[in-house]
């Protein structure tokens, strides 16, 4: 829900500008029919209820900084605070954003609250105030015109009411009040007629809908009452260009008459017509004279370009280098963390990242109990062309994506990819591949945080290691590795026991052995290129049986490393 609250919230902005716009425009252009001030609220409309857009040189937004949804960047997609320390698990969810799933028992240990979930909690709380108050108004209605008398066709006319409206979708009802005069009550038939063939009765039930999901923004209620009064002034304008000049007068006395009369409907009831802006539509009426045939070619013309403007996103020259393409800049960058435990920026910068082919997310899982604070992405493989070189597959098919989470995130230590086989040949089998931050730093010779701090650094970043040579990333597990092992061998210098050498950095022998398949194809081709039994190889021989696990098939505790290894090859 906190998804789709912040979708909610990203797309009000963008529509703010719209609307902006909108009432920008509407005061250049009050000489013309208002039927076309009415016309301009739909790109606002699109802009409230769709993310996505069509690209367009003409778009209005290109004068301002915006993603490829068309969402304005100040509005950053996730403003969550840290979770308490957990293990969190996430499920993938196709919809308007992608998104993240709490499972139901880390949802259980997480009791705190965060900023979006509290203003999520009170933006529900709003809609359901503004829906009982619409259920209110509903009953008011039917309340007051239970008694009213069928005059004639879809026409009821009752004393329980002030104001004329249209009740209904399928089959819309007109209700007048009693004591309008036969003049007036021509003109006011024909301007709730006029409201029904344009299917304003729909329209503005709609319109109130969507006012209900973004009731936070001001600017979106001015739009809604904004484009009341154009639907009202541009059916008072039909009226008068159907029935002639002749019935200004009594159409207006008739509008004055009403404005005296207070409304027994409940203010800006979703469902009512005419009962608001009498002064304005007055003047209107008064005013109104028919326009001449250019000036309405010349409205149509603005109003289709304004539509495509507001309604389109920025249309850019293509100028991104092959590198880039499949990442998405503007998500990597609004949702850059501090915490592994920000599942939703987590996983959404997961989401930016283009996966080789033939490769599907499944889920995504974060410890965060203790350090190293781990990513495990699992995935599912349809496909395996994406992820082989020569035939195997390649260790370093996810380095690029796990360098830019570990530049992005900065508390994250290990990221582990958990490959599930379903290409035919092999279903159901599985892989690992695991990154650490030191073989990420070791790779690029410094701080791959550096380039978290903007989006030429992060595309810099991204283009660097994507074209780096597959010899240089041969190299990124085994410095990794030589690293912990020389500080694994460092001490207790006094000892010859290679488990008291284990014992006393633990820390980095877990890190080894937590980088799974990709220390140990590293590790057994030590023992291909020595034949040592030295503490080196007693560790390097510890370390492939705890990777190993139940896959190591030599049971002969009392082997040597390089007895060992000649077994196990031969067993494998």
């Amino acid at each position: 829900m906190t998804d789709l609250f912040m979708t909610i919230l990203s797309m009000s902005l963008t529509a703010s500008y719209a609307a902006l716009a909108v009432i920008f425009i509407r005061m250049l252009i009050r000489k013309i029919p208002s039927v076309f001030s009415y016309i301009l609220w739909l790109p606002v409309f699109i802009r409230l209820v769709f993310p996505l857009s069509f690209h367009s040189k003409l778009s209005f937004f290109g004068l301002f900084k915006t993603g490829e949804s068309g969402a304005l960047k100040s509005i950053p997609a996730n403003n969550f605070i840290p979770d308490p320390v957990t293990d969190m698990s996430f499920n993938n969810m196709n919809g308007f954003m992608n998104a993240s799933q709490i499972t139901e028992s880390a949802a259980n240990t997480n009791p705190a609250w965060t900023i979006t979930d509290i203003a999520c909690m009170i933006w529900i709380s709003g809609m359901v105030a503004i829906a009982f108050y619409v259920v209110f108004s509903f009953i008011k209605i039917r309340k007051n015109t239970r008694t009213a008398t069928l005059v004639k066709k879809n026409i009821y006319e009752t004393d329980r009411i002030t104001t004329p409206f249209v009740w209904g979708i399928i089959k819309p009802k007109i209700y007048i009040p009693t004591g309008i005069s036969k003049e007036g009550s021509a003109c006011i038939l024909a301007h709730e007629e006029a409201h029904i063939k344009r299917m304003d009765h729909i329209i503005k039930p709609i319109a109130f809908s969507i006012l209900i999901l973004h009731w936070f923004n001001p600017l979106i209620w001015l739009s809604f009452l904004l484009m009341g009064k154009d639907m009202e002034m541009s059916c008072d304008e039909s009226v008068i260009k159907k029935m002639g000049n002749d019935i200004k007068g009594s159409y207006a006395n008739s509008l004055l008459a009403i404005s005296m009369r207070r409304s027994r409907l409940p203010i800006g009831s979703p469902l009512a017509f005419g009962e608001s802006s009498i002064q304005s539509r007055i003047k209107n009426v008064l005013s109104y004279k028919k326009p001449i045939f250019g000036v309405v070619v010349a409205a149509v013309v603005v109003t289709i370009i304004m539509i495509i403007a507001l309604t389109s996103n920025p249309k850019y020259e293509s100028s991104v280098p092959t590198a880039l393409e499949g990442y998405n800049i503007d998500a990597l960058m609004s949702n850059k963390t501090s915490y592994v435990g920000n599942n939703s920026k987590v996983v959404a910068l997961i989401d930016a990242m283009p996966l080789p082919e033939g490769m599907v997310r499944d889920t995504v899982v974060l410890q965060t109990s203790s350090q190293p604070y781990e990513i495990t992405i699992k995935l599912i493989m349809n496909d395996a062309s994406g992820i082989t070189r020569e035939g195997a597959i390649s260790e370093y098919a996810f380095l690029p994506n796990s360098i830019l989470l570990f530049s992005l995130i900065d508390n994250v230590d290990m990221i582990h990819y958990k490959i599930v086989d379903h290409t035919g040949e092999n279903d159901g089998a599985s892989y690992d591949l695991t990154y650490t931050r030191e073989m990420a730093e070791m790779l690029l010779e410094e701080d791959v945080r550096n380039y978290a701090k903007d989006a030429d650094e992060v595309k810099n970043l991204i283009e660097k290691v994507n074209n780096m040579s597959f010899e240089a990333l041969q190299t990124a597990p085994g410095k990794d590795i030589e690293k912990y092992l020389e500080i694994i061998m460092s001490s207790p210098k006094e000892s010859s026991n290679p488990q008291d050498y284990i014992n006393a950095h633990i820390k980095e022998y877990t890190n080894i052995v937590a980088m799974g398949d990709t220390a140990l194809d590293y590790l057994l081709t030590q023992f291909e290129n020595n034949n040592n039994n030295g503490l080196r190889e007693y560790i390097i021989m510890s370390l492939c049986k705890d990777i190993l696990g139940d896959r190591n098939n030599v049971k002969d505790e009392s082997l040597s490393p390089q007895a060992w290894f000649s077994q196990f090859s031969q067993e494998k």
